[in-house]
């Protein structure tokens, strides 16, 4: 079933509130650029806290009819959601690329697939959750029920729109929660054009709303109401932190996915031929805007010569430039504000003594993108583990390259960042592979492979790359409070 309204884009986005879709309550808006061509092609809400505010009203009085809808009833819903998601595939990866600035093809393969995925996961997972009984012998039984929380928030971030945006979404609603949900004012078309979905598969008026517009004004509109009792987050460290000084004061659920600086680990004993074909990939994937990118690339000494030329080699041979065309590698980066902030770090690497071994520039495509904001994939050498460029987040097609001589080096190396959200371990020795496993600092860890995931397993990171685990049981428990029943027998 095509949906009209994902056929075209829209010259200006409306709130969805309530099962409509709004203006945003103040009347304005923010430009929308395509970072391809550098040009404004829609409008965004640029909502306040009277929008936050009919969007909780909105849910409020939806909450208890969906609370207590029978999970087969929401799985018929969701799965309905990913089955529309599946249908409109081009047309919404379309938006994507046009809204985010990456590669066609990877926002069919990858982030529109995904999202039909997210729906599909949790609608039948929720069918599965079980909770706990444990018995007192012959004086008691415990069991514990799980509810919804309410009014859940979810905010979610530009690099993968609308993959983590259903990513946070899905969980709550199968969980029977009514969210009030933002995607970035960067790349809010997805989201947007979600609701249209939504409304065609049959999700009631209310359950979910779906609020356009900044963090400062509308992020923390949502953070801040005391009627939304929980927040799932993804983006920035520095954002999380704030979001953490208003939620916890009000004793809300917090879940934070943010940062990462993570380790790409190569021992000399690694596949040699899939290591270096996926380590390309896992380094500049999606222009480099992945929060789990090895931007810091440690190879044992040995090797570090062989690896070095053949690793400029073939990032040599990555096409960058329009995301429609076919052969394009990387498209343009989010925004003009993040390409002046990937190259501000490019630059502040050299003052640091980096050597640029490839790239470092701005490319200018030619025809229509020759006013998008693209950047070359970068290569830097020559940087210690205490400088800026190794210790934080870029967040771009920049990766610096680090030599090490024993295993005890490359740990200490892996966990000199203060994030700790992925890392990537090449060895073809298992006790070797454990070892490392062990005793890195990240919430999830690759061996012999690089974002090969599975839904059922728990997603987050440890220090400053957040709070709480998303996934699987992980955001279902998440989205629901245990509540304890003791009957004495």
């Amino acid at each position: 079933m095509n949906i009209p309204a994902l056929q075209t884009l829209p010259g200006k986005i409306e709130n969805f509130i309530g099962g409509n879709w709004l203006a945003p309550v103040k009347g304005q808006y923010i430009g929308n650029v395509n970072p391809s061509t550098g040009e404004t092609y829609s409008q965004t809400p640029d909502s306040t806290s009277e929008d936050v505010e009919l969007a909780v009203k909105a849910a409020a009085a939806a909450y208890p009819a969906w609370s207590t809808t029978p999970l087969e009833e929401r799985f018929i819903i969701l799965n309905r959601i990913a089955e529309l998601i599946d249908a409109n595939l081009d047309a919404l990866a379309m938006a994507e690329t046009v809204d985010n600035g990456k590669p066609l093809w990877l926002s069919k393969k990858v982030d529109i697939a995904r999202a039909s995925s997210n729906f599909r996961f949790f609608a039948t997972g929720i069918m599965h959750f079980a909770a706990e009984s444990h018995q007192m012998e012959d004086k008691a039984i415990n069991y514990t029920l799980r509810q919804p929380v309410g009014i859940v928030g979810c905010i979610s971030p530009w690099n993968l729109p609308l993959y983590l945006f259903t990513w946070k979404i899905a969980p709550a609603l199968a969980a029977g929660n009514c969210v009030i949900a933002k995607p970035s004012e960067v790349t809010p078309m997805t989201g947007y054009l979600l609701t249209h979905i939504c409304k065609a598969a049959g999700l009631p008026d209310g359950v979910l709303n779906i609020i356009h517009g900044t963090g400062p004004a509308t992020g923390s509109a949502i953070v801040a109401h005391p009627k939304i009792k929980a927040i799932s987050f993804t983006g920035s460290t520095r954002a999380g932190k704030d979001i953490a000084a208003v939620a916890a004061p009000m004793f809300k659920k917090i879940s934070l996915e943010l940062g990462g600086k993570n380790p790409n680990i190569i021992f000399a004993d690694c596949d040699w031929k899939k290591m270096i074909a996926t380590t390309v990939q896992s380094s500049f994937s999606n222009q480099g805007q992945i929060c789990l990118c090895g931007s810091r690339i440690l190879i044992e000494k040995s090797i570090y010569e062989k690896f070095k030329a053949e690793f400029i080699e073939r990032v040599q041979q990555i096409t960058v430039g329009d995301p429609l065309d076919a052969a394009t590698k990387m498209g343009a980066v989010v925004s003009k504000l993040h390409f002046d902030k990937v190259m501000g770090c490019i630059e502040l690497a050299k003052q640091e003594g980096g050597t640029i071994l490839l790239g470092g520039h701005a490319v200018q495509p030619e025809g229509r993108c020759a006013n998008g904001y693209f950047i070359a994939p970068t290569i830097i050498e020559g940087l210690g583990p205490d400088c800026r460029t190794n210790m934080e987040e870029i967040f771009g097609p920049v990766v610096t390259l680090q030599p090490f001589e024993t295993e005890a080096e490359a740990l200490a190396l892996a966990n000199a960042s203060e994030y700790g959200l992925a890392a990537t371990i090449w060895t073809q020795d298992v006790s070797r592979a454990n070892r490392m496993a062990m005793q890195v600092e990240s919430g999830i860890i690759w061996v012999n492979t690089w974002l090969l995931r599975d839904l059922r397993t728990p997603f987050g990171g440890m220090k400053n790359s957040g709070v709480g685990r998303e996934g699987g049981w992980d955001a279902l428990r998440f989205f629901t409070e245990p509540k304890n029943v003791c009957i004495q027998l």
